[in-house]
Formats: C-alpha cells, sequence, structure tokens
C-alpha cells in the first residue's frame, strides 16, 4: 500500500490562509497592523496591512520589496529597508514626503531581520539610523577569504555570519525636499579596541546621539557560534557602544568605544531605553537568562540607572508559584516589543506577554517596584491566549487574541485619565459560515492532572460528536516538543482542522514546560522519557477516568520531544487503534501545522524510537526531519549542547565553557556615561581548558543506546518520513538514512518469516505481532521538500504535509 493523494482539505486551506496579527505600529494617532497571509494558490506567504483610525480602517497590500519598517520616536517618520531587483535601499518618510533614500547595494549584504539579529532604530534627533546588515566579504586581496571557515548563525540559513551594526545619517533639507547624496552617511560600526574573541552586534537601540545599547553574541572558548533561533541561554551580553565623530565617506568604518555592562553567566538580549518627560535616557532594560542548560527557562528582566550606573534584577526567577503568589515567572518571547512603555497616572510600566500555565497573559510591570499585575486574568469567559504587539509610549498598546477554537482579533488597549483600562476590539477576521458554525461545535476546556500537580492539559472535543450513542471519537494525544515550550489555548488551524475531522484532541503540558516555575523546568533536566512520560501517560488515564475518551480509542501525535515521549508511554498505556504523527516544529509563527508552541524549531524529534523498541504498539508513524543517531547528531547540528543537557551528559557545553571570556574581563561605565566615553579594559585571558568538545567513545555508545538506530531491526510499523532539504538542525541524512535501513531489512525480516528463523531482534518468524496480527512488512515512503528548512513550514510543504498525515492515518490507523 503507497501513499494516495484524496484531495484538498477545506477546512485546512481556510483555516490556515486566515491572515495572522504578527507586528503593529502606531503613526501619530493610527495604529497600523501587519498581518501574514498564506496564498496556496501562488504558494507565497504575503503580508498586508490595516490601518485603524477612530471610526474606520484601511486595508493595504505590502510589497514583498520591504523587509523591516519601523517608526520614529516622535511618530512622525517611518524608516523602511527596501530590497528589490537585487538591490537594497533605505528609505526615510516624514509623511508622504520622502526626506531621504540611499542604494546600499554596494556597502553590504543582505539586511539581517531575524527576531535574534535584527536592529532599525532612530537617534532622539530622528536624524540618524541604526540596522543590522550581513557584511560584504573582501576577497580582492586574498581570494582565499571568500572559503575561509566562518561560523554561522544555524537555522535557518548558513548565510547569517557576519552580521554588523550599519549607521545611515541624513541631513535635513531646508526646503522641506528628498535630501541630496552629499547629505547622507552610511557608517559601519566597528570596535576601535578589539575583543579577545569576536563578538557579534545586533538589537541596537539608540540612547542619545552617541550611545547606542545593543546585544552582543559571543563566540564559545572553542571558537563555536551555537544556534542562536529560540535559544535563551548563548553567551550574549548587553554592550554601550559610544560613537564617536561622524566624519568620512559612504561605506567608512566607524571605530566606537565599546563596554560590556552585564555579567559573563547571564545571556542578556532585548535592550530597551526608558526616557523622561524631557526625552532623557534614564534606564536600560533587558531580559536574562543563565549561560547553558535548558534551552529555555524562566526569564528575568533587569534594568540599569542610566545615571548612577548601577544594575539591578527587576523581576527574578520564579522557583515556584505559591498558594498566595500564583505568579509563576516570566516566560516571554525572545525579544521584548520594540516600545514596550506604557504612562499611567500613577507611573511608568512594561507590558509583556508571558506564559502563565497553559495561556500566554498580558503583564504590566512597574518599572520602579516591579510589582506585576495580570491584565488579561482568566475568569469564566473564553480561554484567550494574548499577544502583546505595540505601544505609542504613552497609554494605548496594541494586542491579538485568541482561543482553541477562536481566530485571531485584534484589540486597541488605553488607559483613561484616571488609569483605568479599556479595550475595544479593532479587528475580527471573518469566516465562512460553514466554518464558524463547525468551529462553534468545538469545545475547548483546561484540565487539571491532579494526582501529577501542576501538570494540566488542553482538551478540545465536538458538542455532537460526543452526545451520541456509540464509540466515544479518537482521542489523539499531542504531547508538546521542546520539551522547554508550552502548548498554550492560541490558535492553531492545523490543531482546529484536526478537531474538525471528529478527533478528541489531549494536549498536555508535561513537567519541563514553561509556565509553572522554574523548579518544573529544572525536575526534566537529566531525567527525560520518565517524568514527562508519566505526566503525559497520566493525562491519558484522566480523560478516560471522567469519560472525555476511551481505551482501545486513543491516538498519539507528538514532534519533537513530544515524538520521545510516545516512544516510551506505550509500554505503560496500550493504543489499539494508534496513528503517530512526529513533526519537528512547535507552534508556527503562523499556526498553520500541527505544531508545538513556539517557533523556534530548536528541539529534534524522538518519534522514531517509538516504532524501533515497540513495534507492535502502533499502526503508523509519521516522522519529520528525525534524529535517528543522537551521537551524530550531536557533531552535526547547529545546537549540539541541547543533546548533552537534556540526558543529563556532563560536557564542555556548561555555563563556564561557554563563556569565552573571564568574569573580570570587562569594567562597567563611569556613572556619567551617557555623556562621556565609557572606560573598556583588555580582556584577561582565561586557562586552556582542560575538557574538550570531542564526542568520546563512552558518550556515543550512551546517545547510541538510545537511539533508533539501535532498534531499526524492530521496525515493522508503516512509516511516513518528511524531510526537509536545507535543515541544519538535523541533518537530512539521519532520515534518509533511516528510510533505507527500514527497506533493507524488510527483506531480512520476510526471508526470516519463510523460513520459521528467528530474526535479528531474536524473534520467531512467523510474521505476527503480540497480537495474533500479520505485521507491516517494510512499508516506508518519504517526501523530501528541495529549500525547507527545519520547520517544513513553506505554504506548499505544510499543506502536503498535513494532507499527508491524513491521508497516511486513513490508510493505515482506519483501515483505508
Amino acid at each position: 500500500m503507497t501513499l494516495q493523494y484524496s484531495g484538498p482539505s477545506t477546512f485546512y486551506t481556510e483555516l490556515a490562509e486566515l491572515p495572522q496579527p504578527v507586528s503593529a505600529h502606531f503613526i501619530d494617532d493610527v495604529a497600523r497592523v501587519t498581518y501574514s497571509v498564506r496564498d496556496h494558490e501562488r504558494n507565497i506567504k504575503r503580508s498586508l496591512t490595516k490601518t485603524f483610525t477612530l471610526d474606520n480602517h484601511t486595508t493595504t497590500h505590502d510589497s514583498s520589496e520591504i523587509k523591516a519598517f519601523a517608526t520614529s520616536p516622535s511618530k512622525s517618520r517611518q524608516a523602511i529597508l527596501r530590497e528589490a531587483n537585487a538591490k537594497r535601499f533605505i528609505e526615510i518618510w516624514a509623511g508622504t514626503q520622502l526626506e531621504a533614500s540611499l542604494e546600499v547595494t554596494n556597502y553590504h549584504q543582505a539586511f539581517l531581520t531575524d527576531d535574534f539579529l535584527s536592529s532599525l532604530s532612530f537617534s532622539p534627533s530622528e536624524t540618524s539610523l541604526v540596522y543590522t546588515a550581513e557584511a560584504s566579504l573582501n576577497t580582492d586581496d586574498d581570494p582565499y577569504n571568500k572559503f575561509r571557515y566562518t561560523p554561522h548563525f544555524g537555522e535557518p540559513s548558513r548565510a547569517r555570519k557576519r552580521p554588523t551594526l550599519f549607521l545611515f545619517c541624513w541631513t535635513r533639507s531646508p526646503a522641506f525636499t528628498r535630501a541630496t547624496k552629499q547629505d547622507l552617511s552610511l557608517f559601519a560600526l566597528s570596535l576601535a579596541q578589539p575583543t579577545q574573541t569576536p563578538v557579534l552586534f545586533a538589537q541596537a537601540t539608540f540612547a542619545t546621539e552617541d550611545t547606542i545599547f545593543a546585544s552582543g553574541h559571543e563566540h564559545t572558548k572553542d571558537g563555536r557560534l551555537l544556534g542562536a533561533k529560540g535559544c535563551f541561554n548563548r553567551p550574549m551580553g548587553i554592550w554601550q557602544l559610544t560613537l564617536p565623530t561622524l566624519e568620512g565617506t559612504l561605506g567608512t568604518k566607524l571605530l566606537c568605544v565599546a563596554s560590556k555592562l552585564t555579567p559573563p553567566h547571564r545571556s542578556c538580549r532585548s535592550p530597551r531605553v526608558l526616557y523622561d518627560h524631557n526625552h532623557t535616557p534614564i534606564k536600560l532594560f533587558w531580559f536574562s537568562n543563565p549561560i547553558g542548560g535548558a534551552h529555555a527557562s524562566c526569564v528575568s528582566l533587569e534594568s540599569r540607572d542610566l545615571v548612577t550606573g548601577a544594575n539591578n534584577v527587576l523581576i527574578d526567577t520564579v522557583t515556584e508559584p505559591t498558594p498566595s503568589n500564583d505568579f509563576p515567572g516570566l516566560y516571554t518571547e525572545y525579544s521584548m516589543p520594540s516600545s514596550p512603555f506604557l504612562h499611567r497616572a500613577d507611573g511608568v510600566y512594561i507590558v509583556l506577554q508571558s506564559i502563565w500555565r497553559s495561556r500566554t497573559t498580558v503583564l504590566f510591570i512597574d518599572t520602579l517596584s516591579g510589582v506585576i499585575t495580570d491584565a488579561t486574568k482568566l475568569g469564566d469567559g473564553p480561554l484567550y491566549s494574548w499577544t502583546v504587539h505595540a505601544t505609542d509610549n504613552k497609554n494605548q498598546f496594541i494586542c491579538s487574541r485568541s482561543t482553541p477554537t477562536t481566530p485571531w482579533e485584534v484589540l486597541l488597549g488605553s488607559f483613561d485619565q484616571d488609569g483605568t483600562l479599556e479595550w475595544k476590539v479593532l479587528d475580527k477576521l471573518m469566516l465562512s459560515s460553514l466554518a464558524e458554525e463547525a468551529l462553534n461545535d468545538l469545545i475547548p476546556s483546561i484540565i487539571p492532572i491532579t494526582a501529577r500537580s501542576p501538570t494540566e492539559t488542553l482538551v478540545i472535543q465536538s458538542k455532537t460528536s460526543t452526545s451520541g450513542s456509540g464509540p466515544k471519537p479518537v482521542c489523539v494525544t499531542i504531547p508538546h516538543g521542546g520539551p522547554h515550550t508550552t502548548s498554550t489555548t492560541a490558535f492553531v488551524p492545523g490543531y482546529a482542522a484536526l478537531a474538525l475531522e471528529g478527533y478528541t484532541l489531549n494536549i498536555p503540558n508535561y513537567t519541563g514546560s514553561m509556565g509553572f516555575g522554574q523548579t518544573h523546568i529544572r525536575n526534566l533536566l537529566g531525567h527525560c522519557g520518565s517524568i514527562d512520560v508519566e505526566d503525559v501517560v497520566t493525562s491519558v488515564e484522566e480523560l478516560v477516568r471522567r469519560g472525555i475518551s476511551e481505551k482501545g480509542r486513543q491516538v498519539v501525535t507528538g514532534g519533537s520531544h513530544g515524538g520521545f515521549i510516545a516512544a516510551h508511554r506505550e509500554s505503560h498505556f496500550r493504543f489499539a487503534s494508534s496513528f503517530v504523527f512526529f513533526s519537528t516544529q512547535k507552534h508556527a509563527s503562523d499556526g498553520s501545522l500541527f505544531t508545538f508552541d513556539d517557533d523556534d524549531d530548536t528541539y529534534f524529534s524522538c518519534a522514531h524510537i517509538v516504532i524501533g523498541q515497540h513495534p507492535t504498539l502502533f499502526d503508523a508513524a509519521i516522522l519529520r526531519n528525525p534524529v535517528i543517531s543522537a551521537g551524530e547528531m550531536a557533531i552535526g547540528t547547529d545546537i549540539p549542547d541541547w543533546v548533552y543537557a537534556e540526558f543529563g551528559i556532563p560536557s564542555t557545553f556548561d555555563s563556564d565553557s561557554l563563556v569565552s571570556s573571564a568574569p573580570d574581563s570587562f569594567t562597567s561605565p563611569t556613572p556619567d556615561s551617557l555623556t562621556s566615553a565609557p572606560s573598556q579594559t583588555t580582556p584577561t585571558p582565561t586557562p586552556p581548558s582542560t575538557t574538550s568538545t570531542i564526542m568520546t567513545p563512552t558518550t556515543y555508545q550512551t546517545l547510541y543506546a538510545a537511539s533508533p538506530i539501535a532498534h531499526v531491526h524492530n521496525v515493522t510499523t508503516p512509516v511516513l518520513i518528511f524531510i526537509g532539504e536545507d535543515d541544519l538542525r538535523v541533518c537530512p541524512g539521519q532520515g534518509i538514512g533511516f528510510y533505507h535501513a527500514i527497506r533493507g531489512r524488510a527483506a531480512c525480516r520476510e526471508s526470516a518469516r519463510v523460513s520459521g528463523a528467528k530474526n535479528e531482534a531474536g524473534e520467531e518468524g512467523d510474521g505476527k505481532d503480540g497480537n495474533g496480527k500479520e505485521k507491516q512488512q517494510g512499508i516506508v515512503e518519504m517526501l523530501s521538500f528541495p529549500g525547507e528548512t527545519h520547520s517544513t513550514d513553506g505554504v506548499e510543504a505544510a499543506r502536503v504535509c498535513w494532507e499527508a498525515t491524513r491521508d497516511w492515518f486513513k490508510a493505515f490507523a482506519e483501515g483505508g
């Protein structure tokens, strides 16, 4: 039996093509919201912008030429980074007037707009702009430069190797006409005194005309750049850059005095400057996590007094919530909103979204006291999860919200004169009457798993399917990936489409999930496959006990670490009608697939262990970019430290070994740091490490024993494999090798069946499983997607994966 296409899914197509709000800006008093839209007919992702005034809104379709957009502090100017016809341009607009423009194609390579690299900030005078781009490589004098190895930032592209801050300056024309080329300057920022190991600056923001704060990505002691996407634990810090007098021609290198402001054992990012009413910078805020260990953990919010030079932890790590204070700690996005500040009658607040158990909620944080207010507490109403997009730096902000069965709505929040929060719905997506009626039939709920507190699970079920007589709907258990992510109550089109197929969904947040306190995360390190497995198994048993589902009608779909859990729990709970879909993707940015609550694609799938160690438990399996040999994966991935940290194996990838500079390498700026250049010291050489990053035979054997390759001879389950050919997180050769290994062993298994001899696993060759059913012999197919990375999230690839999952399910789990 082969994979047979049964046609498109009406519900999936409609839900996946819904516009998802992804960013927002305020221009004067007008709110501008940008949406991401999947276009299946053209096979592209498009963006559209809606502009909201007091009484109406207009919609425009953004050009794909625009790579980044930012508004100035006064909201009267906009900066656009544009790429068109292999050329790059910077544009500064004052209303409808093009104030300044420069083609920068010959000065650097692509603009960098990834969350961990992007910069786009106006100076206070609004006559300078700092942004990040890939530096050009000079091969004129030394042709070897073109081929010298340079570490890159990993997923999703090898092209991010030399992020550089560029400063664009212009002189305004007194006649309000476009600035001439003689009035334009472009500088590449560099350090006047280079550091011992390279520091790559990004996320830059102006404080004064000559002071910039930025995140500095650091190499490890052995010269690596570890994959940055979705990783909160990388060696990086907050730096102050002081600009010299701006002199030079276009493309001149500008030597800055630099000083690191944060300690070497903390991974710090996303600097944001708070100004007083005179527009004087008074405080700097940033996010901070420990270096090494779990790739995502409880976030600290830290600050620096720009008058005294004193650092402070405003919101610290929360070890565990208490009955009197159930705040679990900050679990934020990688970066803050570009302007996170709100002014209320009683003070200034930072507004953020944060995971709080199985939801994301809006928090107001007092910038002086650190007191936290949950602005969107869960009451008796819908299970909304919220996203904060932008503030006007005054008293208004833009959010979006959704539930598992309600697509995104855009809202304007504002404080009145008394400081009371008011909400106004700006935009609500339109659905077909058929889709709206179908979604209204779904019921989402959060159910506590009291036997494994604080574990809880999100359940989505159909009113119609559960109210009739006969067997209960098949229950799909979906443990999230990570393991340090969270399945929230946000709308995920792929989940909703699956529920509309008639299934009940069980989506547990097990030990290691974010949003439950730091202890909940730490408890899993070194215990993968035990604590998390028990949590998920108990969630299945709890739904059976409550009568939501029943034994014999259970299936499981997991990706990344969720697949690892599925590999173990079958020894605890028998799934008689089993189908497995394993995706390495968590919650995609547009939520269009079976995804697992973040878009970082940091972690790998261990789903394939199921069908090797427990070959009789499943009727079908799907693997997406699977890890087949963890020992080999540790050598070829952009995040080798993940393998050691999550399996509890001591390695050189600990916090001390990841830091390239000694703890006292840099002194802090003097108290008057914003009016004079900060002091800087040369890094103190660190003694050579006595350990190595080379894989040892003992470690390799440990990882091999935990890998599917050790059990490939047991595989009898029909397997469908999805491969992203440009995957930098898990080498495509892992899945391809598994494909050929299954096919090669099928012939050996068939020979054993005919002769009655024992196969490689020592089983009698009667061709039947433990239930007396005929074994499926070597059924394996693979879909390989050119140009796709670890997430395999292109428009066509995502659709094909969803449809192939449905068809593989029908062919083997339901018997065709």
